[in-house]
């Protein structure tokens, strides 16, 4: 399967009708998806992976090998609740949480907060164009994830380690993510991510080009009213490398209250009798319209009733 690639510089000229219906069809259809010419500097991208990698080889491997996780592989028990990484998370917003990792360089963590501060402008351009794209205000997703504070961002840093028995655990167990909108920064060498797509697992290549690769997670699925869904992927464990993953989270704050668009609902609680009467009317017009109006008289009905 060829993985939607939406290119940022074709929303400027007149490729982006195009390029919004790609990414439209990517939302729905796919759930995940890769953008080029985000605007990201690539050579704060190329220094944040070396740096994380850095880190990973001098704090971070050795009691790697060393926990239990290594232990029990070598054990070779029940291996199916375990995953096979190394991870750590950087909590960046409403509040930053980076200097309280141990170990952390100064230099990785400059790195990051300019790597961060430039990503959360990329997911909020995009999150405004999905709004675009399903009828919304471009404000929308952003306003419903800010609670008091503003959307939450944070980050989870991961490596999944050369693996010598890869056949006997994942590298991370199947699942969906439960945020918003999720922007992976990952290996360019070592492969192992894959999505379930119409009842198979799709490979995702590793990144050539620092690429950034999308996915959508539970809360854009229910603010869509189900028409973007989160879809379930996971980690393959690698013997021929250690993978890279950098993956950065635009979630709603802790208090924000999450449910649906109301104007991406259909009408609900009418009776058949009414839906009728106005369909006698309107059997030639638009049914989108039609359920419009439909929203507007079941509205009208319950505020009589408050």
């Amino acid at each position: 399967m060829e993985i939607p690639v939406i290119d940022f510089n074709e929303l400027n000229d007149e490729k982006r009708s195009k390029t919004m219906e790609l990414l439209h069809q990517a939302c729905e259809k796919w759930g995940f998806f890769k953008i080029e010419n985000h605007g990201i500097d690539k050579e704060l991208m190329e220094k944040v992976k070396h740096l994380v990698n850095s880190h990973y080889e001098k704090n971070l491997k050795e009691r790697f090998y060393e926990s239990e996780t290594a232990k029990a592989l070598e054990n070779k028990g029940n291996n199916s609740d375990i995953d096979w990484e190394s991870s750590f998370f950087i909590w960046h917003r409403p509040t930053s949480n980076i200097d309280e990792i141990p170990n952390l360089s100064e230099d990785l963590r400059q790195a990051m907060d300019e790597y961060i501060a430039q990503l959360v402008k990329l997911a909020e351009k995009l999150s405004g164009l999905m709004c675009e794209n399903l009828g919304l205000e471009k404000c929308f997703i952003k306003e419903a994830f800010s609670g008091s504070k503003g959307p939450s961002v944070g980050t989870k840093v991961a490596k999944y380690p050369q693996c010598p028995q890869p056949q006997q655990v994942r590298g991370l167990r199947e699942h969906t993510d439960a945020g918003g909108i999720i922007l992976l920064l990952q290996d360019d060498q070592v492969p192992g991510l894959e999505f379930f797509k119409d009842g198979e697992w799709v490979e995702i290549p590793p990144s050539k080009n620092n690429t950034i690769f999308v996915n959508t997670g539970d809360q854009v699925e229910v603010l869509s009213n189900g028409r973007y869904k989160s879809t379930l992927h996971r980690v393959m464990a690698n013997e021929n490398g250690s993978r890279l993953s950098i993956a950065t989270f635009y979630n709603p704050a802790g208090d924000a209250i999450i449910s649906p668009a109301p104007k991406l609902l259909y009408p609900n609680h009418f009776s058949f009798q009414d839906y009728l009467k106005l369909y006698a009317t309107t059997k030639f017009s638009d049914k989108g319209l039609r359920f419009e109006s439909m929203k507007k008289m079941a509205d009208g009905h319950s505020n009589g009733l408050t």
